[in-house]
């Protein structure tokens, strides 16, 4: 009866060793740690099996009986109590609801007006590059956009495609307008316009994405091609004059704190567990020679194939990758030393300055014919770095293939390819993933049954 007597006030106790949102937002370290936050929510995200494996670039890979849900990415067959799918779910949400709670409540603080615009770019920054994720894996969707204290705030219905961008525009144009463009690994002006730009294209608005790639370009802040492509895809990477923003690993020798694709896509004999299995057809998409007659030197710095330079002097055996005879190359550690493999400083580059020049080489050719020779050029920066020949494509429509074909040997394993074939027209993707598996014009996995289970609003 005496417990029972005290529940009142037992339950109206003030909160004890820890902070609630109305008591957090207090200090402009708490605020710093409030956006940190966000980007490490990045950390273990698996968009690898969308943008690789569901694509013509990948498999599955690894043990046969391994991960079977990935089978069902790669197969279009996926339901909505797909593993795999609900993780990349919760994961982007996660990055949203921290950058909802940041952005509320940096809002009603008192902070150098200099910092607050600068932290809330950031947070900006990283709810539309989580909802760019979102909407060109699922399509229509919950736009959450203030934390989630309220059964109004959860229990939130679909918005339609373009809302989406419209919200993605609205947050990197706001982003741009309160970051500087200083390089110190956080989200700055320069990735703004650059996602910006990127989010234009998707659209197919090229005046607008010319626009932002052009903002980009002003900014005069000393992006250009790494000199070799292969030294992107080693530590120390994230810091290089291409990378635009990137998510970075700390060197801290804590297990399981590293990059873990360097686990998940080295070979067994390194510990790895050998997914991601590029295809043949990846392979042959790197058609053409070096001036010198040589291999494109992108082709052995993305993937690993028979009787090719490994690390640490080894030669790649086609048997360590059991599925196709190829491994991912780009994030596995040829240092490890001392190091487990689950502690990889590797970065994962999630937007560089490559794949700025072929956006500005799309968005030019697809907005006149007469900007082919100025697309040409930017198309033709990233050709020179790997040793190849200047373009032959003199035409919009031969441009445009070539332009779809760079991208392709370019950004190889970064994770961009699915989301590309989509965009591209279901002509492209069915010529690119065989015979059409999905009625509309373009494949959106399905909601998790877990969200749908969660929220009211949703039918």
């Amino acid at each position: 009866m005496l417990i029972f007597a005290s529940c009142d006030k037992f339950l109206s106790e003030n909160l004890k060793g820890g902070y609630s949102s109305e008591n957090y937002y207090t200090t402009e370290s708490k605020a710093e740690m409030a956006v940190n936050a966000i980007y490490n929510s990045l950390y273990g995200n698996i968009l690898w099996m969308f943008g690789d494996v569901a694509s013509d670039d990948s498999v599955k890979g690894g043990d046969d009986g391994d991960q079977p849900q990935i089978n069902e990415i790669d197969s279009f067959t996926a339901t909505a109590d797909n593993g795999s799918v609900g993780t990349f779910w919760q994961d982007s949400y996660e990055t949203i609801a921290r950058a909802n709670n940041a952005i509320a409540g940096i809002s009603g603080m008192q902070l150098d007006k200099e910092v607050a615009d600068r932290l809330m770019g950031e947070a900006k920054f990283l709810r539309a590059y989580s909802y760019f994720n979102l909407v060109n894996v699922f399509g229509k969707l919950p736009l959450k956009t203030k934390p989630q204290n309220s059964a109004e705030n959860i229990h939130v219905g679909l918005s339609g495609i373009d809302a989406v961008y419209a919200q993605i525009d609205q947050d990197l144009t706001e982003a741009a307008a309160g970051l500087s463009n200083v390089k110190d690994g956080h989200a700055n002006k320069a990735a703004a316009y650059a996602l910006l730009a990127k989010s234009k294209v998707f659209q197919g608005k090229w005046n607008e994405a010319v626009q932002a790639i052009q903002d980009f370009e002003s900014l005069s802040a000393g992006y250009d091609l790494e000199p070799v492509y292969a030294d992107l895809f080693k530590s120390g990477g994230e810091d290089s004059i291409e990378s635009i923003f990137a998510i970075r690993y700390a060197t801290n020798k804590i297990a399981s704190q590293g990059n873990l694709l360097n686990v998940w896509f080295s070979p067994f004999i390194e510990g790895g567990y050998h997914f991601n299995a590029p295809t043949q057809s990846f392979v042959d998409n790197f058609d053409e020679l070096t001036a010198g007659g040589q291999t494109d030197p992108r082709l052995d710095a993305s993937i690993g194939r028979e009787g090719q330079p490994w690390f640490n002097g080894t030669t790649f055996d086609k048997e360590w990758g059991n599925a196709t005879g190829y491994l991912v190359k780009k994030y596995d550690e040829d240092a490890v030393e001392e190091l487990a493999k689950s502690q990889s400083t590797i970065p994962q580059h999630r937007i560089r300055y490559a794949e700025v020049l072929l956006l500005k080489a799309e968005a030019l050719n697809e907005q006149s014919a007469a900007n082919t020779v100025a697309a040409a050029d930017a198309l033709d920066l990233v050709r020179s770095r790997a040793g190849l020949a200047k373009t032959t494509a003199a035409t919009q429509a031969d441009l445009r293939e070539a332009i779809r074909k760079e991208r392709r040997r370019e950004l190889g394993f970064e994770f961009h390819r699915f989301f590309d074939v989509m965009r591209y027209g279901k002509d492209y993707a069915v010529s690119a993933l065989g015979a059409a598996a999905w009625p509309a014009d373009r494949y959106y996995f399905p909601i998790p049954q877990g969200e749908t289970d969660a929220n009211t609003a949703l039918k």
